[in-house]
């Protein structure tokens, strides 16, 4: 038999198995293509994901910074040993330092206000005035471990409120006594004068054309650093608007 007709007479499913071969390599080929495909789609969606939550992450912070602290945190007032604030506020402070507990404290304040003062000689200076002298304001969450803190601190006798429970601050006290007024506000209101005298004070003129006389405080003008004083003159009692210095108690 010659070479040709060997060749001629190869069975015909040879050419079938090609086909097959060349199928199966096709079918290989786009399942590959199509899972490649797939991995794409989920690392897409992974990373879709990641993104949404890095944004609701950040929507929360900013959400909380607005807020405040915490949404379980409030003021409070606590009643205090007099002439105290400052250092039993320092002593608060150290001791939720100590016990690790910042997470439910945040600020601590003695509620003051600037004043003019003046001193013997006559001259002018600005000092602190407690606002509430025998209380301390503080930012915080109520729960027990806090609620012991603070009772055990000493200095503190208890929070204000009714039957023992503590009382959150009004939100017009909160803005009157903790939050600063805006500065154009600040820089428009006269500064007062701290006048250490009250409605119903007996004193005396020391100075000017009513030296020495006598007579009882009616009203204070804390802006301006004057007071009005119900003097007897002519058996007639008159009021008569005084620098502060110009008189003293009795």
């Amino acid at each position: 038999m010659s070479e040709s007709d060997a060749t001629n007479n190869l069975p015909d499913d040879l050419d079938d198995q090609e086909q097959t071969v060349s199928e199966d390599r096709a079918v290989s080929e786009d399942r590959a293509v199509s899972e490649d495909a797939v991995q794409d789609d989920e690392a897409g969606a992974e990373d879709a994901l990641a993104a949404a939550a890095a944004v609701e992450e950040e929507t929360q912070a900013e959400v909380a910074a607005e807020d405040g602290p915490g949404s379980d945190f409030d003021w409070y007032i606590l009643k205090v040993a007099f002439n105290r604030e400052d250092s039993i506020r320092d002593g608060l402070e150290k001791r939720v330092k100590m016990e690790g507990m910042e997470e439910y404290f945040g600020d601590i304040v003695v509620p003051t206000e600037d004043v003019v003062e003046f001193t013997r000689a006559g001259k002018r200076r600005v000092t602190k005035r407690k606002l509430l002298p025998g209380y301390l304001m503080v930012n915080m969450v109520i729960n027990d471990d806090s609620w012991f803190l603070v009772r055990e601190t000493s200095g503190i006798s208890d929070f204000t409120g009714a039957a023992g429970k503590p009382m959150p601050m009004d939100p017009a006290d909160i803005d009157r006594f903790i939050k600063k007024p805006r500065e154009d506000d600040e820089e428009d209101a006269p500064m007062k004068t701290a006048i250490p005298f009250k409605p119903g004070d007996r004193v005396r003129v020391k100075e000017g054309n009513f030296q020495n006389q006598e007579g009882e405080v009616d009203s204070i003008d804390e802006a301006n650093g004057r007071v009005t004083v119900i003097i007897n003159i002519f058996d007639r009692s008159v009021p008569m608007e005084l620098d502060h210095w110009q008189i003293e108690d009795l």
